[in-house]
């Protein structure tokens, strides 16, 4: 979520009268700010994306909850020590959370471990450990709206009998002390981004937030008109049309068996009629395709920890594959494809496959994306029910990533187009009508390098690295991983280095190149490529030869504060995954937004953006997904490009030889081995055509009209990537509830009698 105070401010009209009102207090408003921690209680794109909505819904008015776990340590702090990344804990509520106000009151139980009882009454789930889930509720305000949603986090809490209840042997001290078990589900948050680790903690915690965020909707429907009691038992009937659950990537599958669970168990519902409620409940949005990240969780451990779950899973499969069998007689390998439990080795559950037939809709989050999610990854349950298959492209809030980030560009904006472009991002292709204006374009340009000098002064301070405003901001920050190819920049870098010194006197445009981002603890090709980078760094920034030409920077401990300070001063924005590996990404839309250039592989949202800008207006290079499978055909052999590349060998030499760690001349052994021999993401396959590209990047820099006009035709085309848009097809297509901009009427005027947010009254 980042930071809040600023976000408020904004969305409720008040930042210039708090800036006024702190100021004659003889305070600064932005030092203020600088104080508040980040709420890092996500990895990357997927928990930043679940915020943006957040922020969407409330502006569209939707009667929208957000819920989640309240990590007491969010994302880990990153310390750069000697070139290498270093973990420190994120205590982040140190100082107390403002913003949250504890709902001890809603305080709701949630059941682990235990053994399943069948009777003629039904199955009961019994001698079960209890931990509490207590909420703190967020406010989320819309923008202007005079709307305030929630956004709902629960803590877990040991109950007072905790390991008392049970024959206890006396020791009374340590079953007080062991109430640190129940209270470390919501401990910390898993550092895994496209990853999965199948731990058992990780999933106590998605169970945790799944059962205890279940209930509660139950709870708000039967105290709805909607769940109108026949004879003590609640009506279900009407449970879709008033709930939409929205599944953001498998991490909350297990809701799929849990509200089954409850219809069966509990409410004693028939199974056909509470599978149907199920599936008419949920959606699904798949965030990625890379088999390493897709979850599969061992019987076993779901045996023991849900024992009940396993037998509605296997309930669930079977009839599933009935269907299947009833309508492919014979295709036994089909029923092994699709089914949700993988045999061979240890048995494991497929959570992508049980939210596909749990959902009545799944999504991707790009148009590539979303087509190879049905043609290739779930290709057979797309054949099966290719209408439950939809796109719907990522977006970002336009308060927070242009008017609070960049309220220069944001006033700049407004001057030629009004101000409600802010609401409805569409409005920015006004803008082409000044692309050729003179004056708007020196303004646009003077905005820019206000915010690279602005930020040159904050990497000085914090780096003590004395930088050139006028060079250009070459940005590559994200999470640090194979196929986001941080690799391939360095290789950039590296072969930059070498054109220098090979020839100083030749014209060379300067470059900042800032890599910023974090790697999970456990992903050691991802910590050596951090080192790499601050070795490259090292050895360029104290290059006399160099000079100002060329600064390598490593950014510490990318967050959303500070990806709100780098954006709005970039001038590249690099995003080179290899092709087909992107979902969508959301910092290229960012990157648009703020007027820097995109250079980048069709991948992802990337496409989409060359498709409302043109193509012609941003540096595309590189293989496309058709030239990826036809290269995974052949058999990619990167020892083929290093041959044929000088430029390549010569840095890909260096590297190995120790030029960038003379104190350790193998430190990079394994990086090296990886790019010839198993790299999944063929970074030397595409380091030609980046090169070259690159190329064309600095020669229109040197022509700063030329630059600044294809900044403004990005501006103006960046319309379709607002949350707004996204959140608004989600409501139409999938939730079935209409956006409401009647603005709700501040709370000292009277309100009309009947008066409602919502006229169709779903919740999401």
């Amino acid at each position: 979520m980042g930071r809040t105070l600023q976000n408020t401010m904004i969305n409720l009209g008040l930042q210039n009268a708090c800036d006024e009102a702190v100021y004659q207090l003889g305070l600064d408003m932005e030092e203020l700010e600088e104080i508040e921690e980040d709420a890092g209680l996500g990895n990357g794109g997927l928990g930043r994306l679940a915020a943006c909505f957040l922020d969407s819904m409330a502006t569209l008015g939707l009667a929208a909850y957000g819920y989640g776990i309240r990590y007491e340590y969010g994302i880990f702090n990153q310390k750069i020590r000697d070139g290498w990344q270093v973990e420190e804990a994120d205590d982040w509520l140190r100082h107390g959370n403002p913003w949250e106000k504890a709902r001890p009151e809603y305080m709701l139980p949630v059941h682990f471990y235990g053994r399943v009882e069948h009777s003629a009454s039904g199955a009961k789930w019994i001698d079960t450990q209890v931990v509490l889930a207590l909420p703190y509720d967020t406010p989320v305000p819309g923008y202007m709206n005079n709307t305030v949603n929630t956004m709902r986090l629960w803590s877990a809490r040991a109950p007072n009998d905790f390991n008392l209840r049970d024959f206890n042997v006396g020791d009374y001290i340590q079953a007080v002390l062991d109430r640190n078990l129940a209270e470390n589900i919501s401990r910390v948050l898993y550092p895994n981004d496209n990853f999965f680790e199948g731990k058992e903690l990780r999933l106590k915690q998605e169970y945790f937030v799944v059962a205890a965020t279940l209930q509660d909707i139950i709870r708000r429907f039967k105290a709805s008109k909607f769940g109108s009691t026949d004879s003590v038992r609640t009506v279900f009937d009407s449970f879709p049309d008033q709930v939409a659950i929205q599944l953001n990537d498998t991490h909350p599958a297990m809701a799929i068996p849990e509200l089954m669970r409850i219809f069966v168990d509990i409410e004693k519902l028939p199974w056909d009629k509470a599978w149907d409620i199920t599936k008419r409940t949920f959606a699904y949005t798949n965030h990625t395709v890379l088999p390493e990240a897709l979850e599969r969780w061992p019987v076993d451990l779901v045996e023991k920890l849900l024992p009940r779950h396993l037998q509605i899973i296997y309930e669930i499969n079977q009839r599933h594959l009935n269907h299947i069998a009833s309508l492919f007689p014979n295709d036994v390998d089909r029923l092994r494809r699709m089914s949700l439990i993988e045999e061979g080795g240890t048995k494991r559950i497929n959570m992508a496959h049980l939210c596909i037939v749990g959902s009545h809709a799944i999504n991707g989050v790009a148009k590539i994306h979303s087509e190879i999610v049905k043609t290739q990854v779930f290709e057979d349950f797309a054949a099966l029910e290719p209408e439950k298959f939809q796109n719907k492209t990522n977006g970002i809030t336009p308060r927070r990533w242009l008017l609070l980030c960049n309220p220069g560009l944001a006033e700049l904006i407004a001057e030629k187009i009004g101000e409600d472009y802010v609401r409805d991002l569409s409005q920015l292709t006004k803008l082409h009508e000044f692309v050729d204006d003179d004056l708007f374009i020196r303004e646009v340009a003077k905005v820019k390098q206000e915010n690279k000098v602005k930020f040159a002064l904050y990497l000085e301070k914090e780096y003590k690295v004395k930088i050139n405003p006028s060079s250009m901001f070459d940005v590559h920050v994200k999470r640090i991983h194979e196929y986001k190819r941080q690799l391939m920049n360095c290789l950039h870098i590296i072969t930059m280095y070498n054109r220098i010194r090979r020839d100083p006197a030749k014209l060379f445009v300067p470059r900042t190149v800032i890599i910023g981002g974090k790697a999970a603890p456990g992903y050691h090709m991802a910590k050596m490529i951090i080192k790499l980078i601050n070795a490259v760094a090292q050895v360029v920034n104290n290059d006399p030869m160099v000079g100002s030409k060329l600064k390598v920077i490593f950014l510490e401990n990318y967050r959303v504060s500070l990806a709100e300070k780098v954006i709005p001063a970039t001038d590249l924005s690099e995003q080179i995954s290899t092709a087909g590996t992107e979902a969508s990404g959301t910092g290229n839309m960012k990157f648009m937004l703020n007027g820097a250039l995109t250079i980048g592989t069709m991948d992802g949202a990337n496409v989409e953006m060359a498709e409302e800008a043109g193509e012609e207006n941003l540096f595309i290079f590189g293989m496309r997904v058709e030239d990826v499978t036809e290269l995974d055909r052949r058999g990619y052999n990167a020892q083929l490009y290093y041959d044929r590349l000088p430029e390549l060998k010569q840095a890909v030499d260096q590297i190995r030889s120790g030029f960038f760690s003379p104190k350790d001349p193998n430190l990079f052994h394994d990086v090296v081995n990886m790019l010839f021999h198993h790299d999944r993401f063929k970074v030397f396959a595409d380091y030609e055509a980046y090169v070259k590209c690159q190329e064309k990047v600095s020669e229109l820099y040197l022509n700063s009209k030329a630059w600044t006009k294809m900044v403004i035709r990005n501006i103006a085309a960046a319309g379709k990537f607002s949350s707004d848009r996204t959140i608004k097809e989600y409501a139409r297509d999938i939730w079935h509830v209409e956006p409401s901009d009647l603005k709700i009427p501040p709370p000292n005027e009277p309100r009309e009698a009947g008066q409602d947010k919502t006229p169709n009254g779903t919740a999401a």
